[in-house]
């Protein structure tokens, strides 16, 4: 039997993480008071039990009784009874956003802000953060992705490590992304945007990609760029850190950029980590000039 607590912060995607082991047939239950989950755990696991897996939603709706969890997974572990903690995460701007988007209450916040909420619930459970086996940050995260990591952790017995790359193109002209954590420039390639037949196709288009990739400096650059990263990703799992920007920039964000960022998602993939691939100003310069 496997036993997966599901937990995290308000808002962060608990309810799709539950309706995704659901649809795995894992028997679910929420917000169960945790001075119940050692005999729910025990029922579950007897012989006359049909129960094969348990998901378990746990946070702090529990009120009064949640830091007793503490107590309650140090009995579980001294039994010797295994399980695995899900923690979702996502960063406090997010948070509030999605909560005026649906326009509930956080559990925490009663008359107060819901950053009021939001900071009372991040101290209360933070010792689960510390025990947790998996760490999702939702932040960037559509609810198709959500659901694609936790089958992979789950039921696709895939390695994994508690780090997203995101690998970001941009254009200068648009601003440098506030949430990127590395911000490479590549103005200094030779820009389609000045060849006629070149300047309306993206980094998406191959003749865009030829273009760029033809000069020797682009592939140096990519080469060099994945040997940095290869050595600093490694260093970053290691000391927590669940999401990582990567920036690529040109001038308008629509060519070299575009192609760089996807060169440089080819040739991070199959790597145990989480990785996406964002375009954000490719149809800005379009746009624009309506």
């Amino acid at each position: 039997m496997r036993i997966v607590i599901v937990t995290g912060m308000s808002g962060a995607g608990k309810r799709t993480a539950l309706k995704v082991f659901e649809d795995a047939d894992y028997y679910c239950v929420d917000n169960l008071p945790v001075e119940l989950i050692p005999k729910f755990v025990e029922l579950a696991m007897t012989s006359k039990s049909k129960i094969e897996n348990i998901a378990m939603g746990i946070d702090v709706r529990s009120g009064d009784s949640f830091p007793n969890l503490e107590r309650i997974l140090d009995e579980l572990d001294e039994k010797d009874c295994k399980y695995d903690i899900l923690f979702l995460e996502a960063e406090d701007d997010v948070l509030v956003k999605r909560y005026k988007e649906t326009r509930r209450n956080h559990p925490l916040a009663g008359d107060n802000r819901v950053m009021e909420g939001i900071a009372m619930e991040r101290e209360e459970i933070a010792f689960l953060k510390k025990r947790a086996n998996y760490i999702i940050d939702t932040t960037t995260l559509l609810t198709r992705e959500l659901k694609q990591e936790i089958e992979k952790i789950f039921f696709e017995n895939e390695g994994f490590n508690n780090l997203v790359v995101t690998v970001l193109s941009f254009g200068f002209k648009y601003g440098i992304p506030e949430d990127a954590d590395l911000v490479f420039d590549v103005r200094f390639l030779p820009n389609p945007y000045y060849i006629d037949e070149l300047r309306p196709l993206t980094g998406n288009d191959k003749p865009i990609q030829d273009f760029v990739l033809q000069c020797g400096q682009a592939e140096v650059f990519v080469t060099k760029t994945v040997d940095l990263l290869e050595f600093l990703i490694p260093n970053y799992i290691l000391e927590g850190k669940t999401r990582l920007v990567v920036a690529v920039g040109c001038t308008g964000g629509k060519h070299r950029s575009v192609t760089l960022a996807n060169e440089l998602y080819h040739r991070l993939s199959g790597q145990q980590f989480g990785l996406k691939i964002d375009h954000r100003d490719i149809d800005l310069d379009t746009k624009t000039k309506k």
